[in-house]
């Protein structure tokens, strides 16, 4: 049994986005108008052709909370997008949406739900497998089979591979959600900066040595821009998106991610 974990966040803007037409009426004058029913079908072609494509027998639409936990973590938190105009009518076609029984958790960022869902084991239906359908690279910190939408691209993801993107996210930061990363750390410095973790003895053969090796080269490279731990584990914090390790569902509360 395949469970779909979908992005209705990236589904509900894009087909919002999509339904919105302008029109020019002349001597300057412009409307922008958008109707329901387009944005309506919109969703529905973009869900059925993700259902199509990966085969699902059941699928998990989530969306994310109006509060998001990351802003106690880090304030500036995707601050940047507060005065970014947003489709008229995505609010409508969530909505809209949750004729599905869509999932939202208080504070949570629907790619939290997503993770937390992929990482639980379940005990009642061991054999049913997730698949997380987005086009989201944040995701990538999730280990579990993977369908980008967006590329039509199938992919799986280790618990290596997975702790190993956290810190590059960790050191790259994401201007895009508001979040700076270390100073002078791109892309092809950050792999520079791991594999000198991986080149210390072998790490492989102890995962949790890994992590503790990941850990102490990021610091580092914080440390180097004039930075210290404290700003490194900020970073670490809102690049983690949440497994189920990372939230207590009885109480309800988010387990902020450790180095150790």
């Amino acid at each position: 049994m395949r469970t779909a974990l979908i992005d209705a966040d990236i589904l509900a803007y894009q087909a919002a986005a999509v339904s919105e037409k302008a029109t020019d009426w002349g001597e300057g004058l412009w409307t922008l108008h958008a109707f329901e029913e387009e944005a309506a079908l919109a969703f529905e072609t973009s869900l059925n052709r993700v259902l199509e494509k990966v085969e699902a027998a059941n699928f998990l639409l989530a969306f994310s909370d109006s509060m998001n936990w990351r802003k106690d973590v880090l304030p500036t938190y995707k601050g940047n997008r507060a005065e970014t105009r947003k489709p008229m009518l995505l609010k409508w076609v969530r909505q809209y949406a949750n004729k599905y029984g869509c999932i939202s958790i208080p504070t949570l960022e629907g790619d939290d739900v997503l993770g937390i869902w992929a990482t639980t084991k379940s005990k009642l239906d061991p054999a049913r497998e997730f698949i997380i359908c987005t086009t989201d690279k944040d995701l990538k910190t999730i280990p579990g089979k993977h369908y980008n939408f967006g590329r039509e691209e199938f992919f799986e993801i280790t618990e290596h591979q997975a702790d190993k993107w956290h810190m590059i996210q960790t050191l790259t930061g994401d201007t895009s959600d508001g979040y700076a990363g270390c100073p002078g750390v791109g892309p092809v410095g950050a792999e520079k900066i791991l594999q000198k973790a991986l080149d210390e003895g072998t790490p492989w053969a102890n995962p949790k040595q890994l992590k503790e090796i990941y850990w102490k080269h990021v610091v580092a490279a914080y440390e180097k821009a004039g930075f210290g731990e404290e700003e490194a584990l900020t970073q670490a914090r809102v690049a983690r998106i949440l497994r189920a390790t990372d939230y207590d569902d009885i109480q309800k509360k988010i387990i902020l991610w450790t180095p150790t």
